[in-house]
């Protein structure tokens, strides 16, 4: 199965991230991706201080503005999260099929909180002051593939990574926004890692660039295969990134060492 990554850089107006992303899902299309994976706050990327005013909420025009970049380009959109409204607020995992039709959506359960030092100047982030975190793992089904739902913090939780491999996972997917200091430090490491453990191809979109003011993020999206090897890195900069999966190279994996 051929599929592709879009790294971009999402800004707090949604019309040009969804100008950007209708392109990329046209360009993938063509290129004979059967699915495009979106990073996390894809639509909209808030300061982190308050929710994006752009929520995305069940068949309003945020919705619908999304579900027809997969009808109208004929692609599966998988993994990217928006900022979702249903009484609150959620860090929400959107997924559809080539045809517009929702598909399972999986709710980010570990939010990302931090106290980082840099430079002199201290940084903190907390996600829960804007969302309210989900409570279970999700996995989806395409083109008999399983893919296991995940959104950036839940990288570091490898337990995670474990119970989708043990429900039969083929793919694990972590949408992100990882800021600089910490993808610096940790995040082809960690990514390798779940996909060594999990035997799964790990596939993480990720957000480049300078957002706002207070958030500049790492890029580097990665497709890793099962043995921990990377078969694409965008470095940094909007780009498409391509991989062709194969089933047979889990099965060779998974008959070299067994788990």
């Amino acid at each position: 199965m051929k599929i592709a990554v879009y790294q971009l850089c999402s800004q707090l107006d949604f019309k040009p991230n969804l100008e950007k992303i209708n392109r990329a899902a046209a360009e993938a299309s063509q290129a004979g991706a059967v699915a495009l994976f979106l990073p996390e706050c894809f639509y909209s990327m808030s300061d982190g201080s308050k929710p994006t005013p752009y929520l995305v909420e069940k068949n309003n025009e945020h919705f619908e503005n999304i579900r027809s970049i997969a009808r109208e380009n004929k692609i599966y959109l998988l993994g990217g999260s928006v900022a979702y409204f249903e009484q609150i607020v959620i860090n929400r995992v959107l997924n559809f099929d080539d045809k517009g039709n929702e598909l399972p959506h999986y709710d980010k359960m570990h939010l990302f909180s931090c106290d980082i030092i840099r430079d002199g100047k201290r940084k903190k982030i907390d996600e829960a002051d804007i969302y309210t975190p989900g409570n279970k793992p999700q996995l989806l089904n395409i083109e008999s593939w399983k893919i296991g739902l995940g959104v950036c913090f839940d990288l570091r939780y490898s337990e995670m990574a474990k119970r989708y491999h043990d429900e039969g996972a083929k793919i694990l997917t972590f949408s992100s926004a990882f800021t600089v200091p910490t993808g610096k430090a940790h995040w082809h490491t960690l990514l390798r890692a779940r996909a060594i453990e999990s035997q799964c191809y790990v596939i993480a979109p990720a957000q480049w660039g300078r957002h706002n003011d207070k958030i500049q993020t790492y890029g580097h999206s990665l497709i890793v295969d099962p043995w921990g090897e990377v078969l694409a890195d965008a470095g940094e900069g909007e780009s498409l990134i391509y991989a062709e999966l194969e089933a047979e190279r889990i099965d060779q994996v998974r008959s070299m060492v067994k788990m």
